[in-house]
């Protein structure tokens, strides 16, 4: 158990990488940053696929394309669009927020999967999970960012934008745990593919649907991409969607799926609690400040909680 705990760790530091891409691309649209990082994860895929493909098309069946297709629009795609709005209206802060529900919302959906934990025995490490939760909105939203946003000489955003922002991250949110729970099912279901055979599948699916969506888009806008006067830097946009494309999607995925074939679901929900740790970490970095007491108490809660649904789990399993 414990490498799992130890890839799930790893695929939340590189996860966190996904919140800080759209504040380096300020001027791209969600649909944009979405397209560019998967279809440079697709092209890497494509490459790390290469050596496997010949033993991985003797297994591949219609019900695993539907599987792929279906987790890379919910899990992927939709999920990162969502994401980035939810990072351009709202901020970092409050984006990763509303993701670091996911191991509250994953660990319920598997309450029912075999080698789960029973809910009753994970109330006190969820509440405290909640409670991490409750510091980061309390700071958030009761003043804390806007102190932070006028001392640094930036605008304070309005209501409606934050609200906004976090219907965006509230729609990722959704996507992301039916993504998590689907995976890890599906993984668990069928043994005969190893984390670095599915991630690269899930890649190839990834892009494809992107380059298809990349292809409409053009077709429907292509002037407007290419104006000298829209702002975009598409060399800086390419260098940034293949390192999130490289760290996140292709190391980040197999990091998850090895975690997800190792951990019962329960567990493995509260491991995506790291991902919402390492982001608003590299916010901070962003930003250069340290964190506020209160984003302090967050990361500690947050900590503790999973520190101590690991320890439940593995009595459990002891037992």
């Amino acid at each position: 158990m414990g490498i799992g705990v130890l890839c799930g760790l790893l695929a939340g530091a590189f996860w966190g990488m996904v919140f800080i891409a759209p504040k380096l691309l300020p001027v791209f649209s969600p649909w944009e940053l979405a397209i560019g990082r998967y279809l440079a994860y697709g092209l890497v895929a494509f490459v790390a696929a290469l050596p496997l493909m010949k033993r991985i098309a003797r297994k591949l069946t219609r019900a695993d394309c539907v599987a792929l297709l279906r987790q890379a629009f919910t899990g992927n795609l939709l999920y990162y669009v969502l994401l980035a709005f939810g990072v351009q209206l709202a901020g970092v802060g409050p984006t990763s927020l509303i993701i670091g529900i996911l191991p509250i919302s994953v660990t319920i959906m598997g309450r029912r999967d075999h080698g789960a934990v029973p809910l009753s025995r994970l109330m006190w490490p969820l509440l405290v999970v909640v409670a991490g939760i409750a510091c980061i909105n309390i700071d958030l939203f009761g003043g804390g960012q806007s102190a932070h946003a006028a001392a640094a000489g930036a605008a304070v955003r309005p209501v409606w934008q934050k609200l906004a922002g976090v219907c965006c991250a509230a729609g990722a949110l959704v996507c992301w745990t039916l993504y998590a729970v689907d995976n890890a099912r599906y993984l668990q279901r069928n043994p005969q593919y190893s984390g670095n055979e599915w991630s690269a599948l899930y890649g190839l699916s990834t892009g494809a649907v992107s380059a298809v969506l990349a292809v409409i888009g053009w077709l429907l806008a292509g002037d407007t991409l290419t104006a000298g006067d829209s702002g975009r830097d598409w060399q800086w946009f390419w260098m940034v969607n293949a390192a999130v494309a490289l760290g996140a999607s292709l190391i980040g995925n197999n990091l998850w799926n090895i975690a997800s074939r190792r951990l019962p679901l329960t567990l493995s929900g509260q491991m995506i609690v790291f991902e919402t740790l390492f982001a608003l970490a590299y916010g901070f970095v962003f930003d250069h400040r340290w964190p506020r007491p209160l984003e302090i108490a967050a990361i500690v809660l947050l900590m503790v909680g999973v520190a101590w649904s690991v320890r439940l789990h593995a009595t459990d399993k002891s037992a």
